[in-house]
């Protein structure tokens, strides 16, 4: 079963960039600009992965265990959501170093719902982002945002997690298949 999602996830990619490179060859504006996305987002990533990945790395490296269960484990309470929050807001790179960093913390023992907390945050409240949409759309707006969002992003947080744990799911990493 593995080999056959593997013969279908090479197909479809093949025909993804048959349909762009026709698109080129027969002028195809939509295909053009689709091809002209792909690797504009390629190049944004590739920007930004390999220094995330380096950061990620360190912290894998340098930040206990200990630590991380004891502020953003399952009796950090709301300073755990605070501290999330926090980092988040200062994560760069968006959802593509949210997710590495949300696995990492994962492992070295964050419950999962400050774990979804970050990811809410990171989508939300980047300090780069809410400055610039401040810059266009105002202060205030940006603050009601910010007011109203961050609670329901703990809040939706708290409800999956307890569901979860409840219904003994458990997330299984890459070393433990």
């Amino acid at each position: 079963m593995k080999m056959q999602n593997k013969y279908i996830k090479i197909f479809l990619i093949g025909i993804y960039f048959a349909f762009v490179l026709c698109s080129f060859m027969f002028g195809f504006e939509q295909g053009k600009q689709i091809g002209h996305n792909f690797i504009s987002f390629s190049i944004g990533m590739l920007k930004i992965l390999p220094c995330a990945f380096i950061l990620i790395g360190l912290f894998e490296v340098w930040v206990k265990k200990e630590k991380v269960e004891k502020h953003l484990g399952k009796d950090s309470g709301i300073a755990g959501y605070i501290w999330i929050i926090l980092l988040a807001g200062t994560t760069v790179g968006g959802l593509y170093v949210a997710f590495p960093v949300a696995s990492s913390l994962f492992k070295k023992g964050a419950k999962l719902s400050i774990i979804f907390t970050y990811i809410g945050a990171a989508a939300i409240c980047r300090i780069p982002m809410t400055i610039f949409e401040a810059s266009f759309l105002g202060i205030k707006f940006s603050l009601i945002r910010l007011i109203i969002s961050i609670p329901l992003v703990i809040l939706s947080s708290v409800l999956l997690g307890k569901y979860l744990e409840k219904n003994n799911y458990k997330i299984v990493t890459q070393n433990q298949s």
